[in-house]
């Protein structure tokens, strides 16, 4: 008999213990069901015998890395839904990670509240949970597509690093709200970062170099508070 309401069971393959247990705690808080493994070998050998609904996956491991396991799943067949953990933030790692079959990507240091936002949202977009959802985010014209990583404005396409991308995804999934600097910090880079707010206005201004000249600006700056993404006509906005 199919046991339809099981909890979700997510493997999580690291070899810093610290890590591994923080995760393993956050994720079993939230009601799944969590195995793990600290090596490479380890954690293939338990992909393929417990069959886990997601894969959180450091890329840096002692014997077999990140990115080998899951080009080794995804040759064998297995569409485990994969999320690389790594210390590396640059354009050519997600690229090489995601063309290897991974799915999501988050950067060390991070936040476990949201990486378990992403374990729930990758397990949406694969219908592992109950009921279909969109994976695309649309704050006026812009587009964000959480599954291809891509973002377009008005048509067009608009490249991001992962950090700026993670950065707009979150102000697009709160859209009008003015979101602190702290929350911004603790949400897209984590807590190892608190108290270093210069990098979230660095970021900020790359997005809107990008985004600005597609369009009217959409974020605002909220004097000694934070941002917001408002679509155009949606509220005024200091700066």
């Amino acid at each position: 008999m199919t046991e339809a309401v099981s909890a979700p069971h997510v493997l999580v393959i690291d070899d810093e213990p610290n890590i591994r247990d923080l995760v393993q705690a956050a994720l079993t808080f939230h009601g799944f069901a969590v195995s793990t493994a600290s090596g490479g070998e380890e954690g293939l050998s338990s992909a393929r015998s417990r069959r886990p609904d997601v894969i959180v996956l450091d890329v840096m491991l002692p014997d077999v890395d990140g990115f080998e396991i899951c080009r080794r799943l995804r040759a064998e067949g297995d569409d485990v839904p994969v999320i690389y953990l790594t210390a590396r933030d640059t354009p050519s790692d997600t690229v090489t990670g995601l063309s290897l079959g991974g799915d999501d990507y988050v950067t060390k240091p991070f936040s476990v509240e949201a990486l378990v936002a992403r374990v729930r949202a990758l397990l949406r977009r694969t219908h592992r949970e109950s009921g279909p959802q969109d994976n695309v985010l649309r704050v006026a014209d812009v587009e964000l597509d959480e599954a291809t990583w891509t973002v377009r404005r008005g048509g067009n396409r608009v490249e991001l690093s992962p950090t700026e991308f993670r950065l707009l995804a979150y102000l697009m999934s709160h859209p009008g709200r003015v979101l602190t600097r702290a929350q911004l910090l603790e949400n897209v880079w984590g807590w190892d970062y608190a108290g270093q707010s210069q990098i979230v206005e660095t970021y900020v201004s790359y997005l809107r170099r990008k985004l600005d000249p597609l369009g009217p600006p959409l974020i605002h700056t909220q004097r000694g508070i934070g941002y917001a993404l408002r679509p155009p006509g949606g509220g005024s906005a200091a700066g």
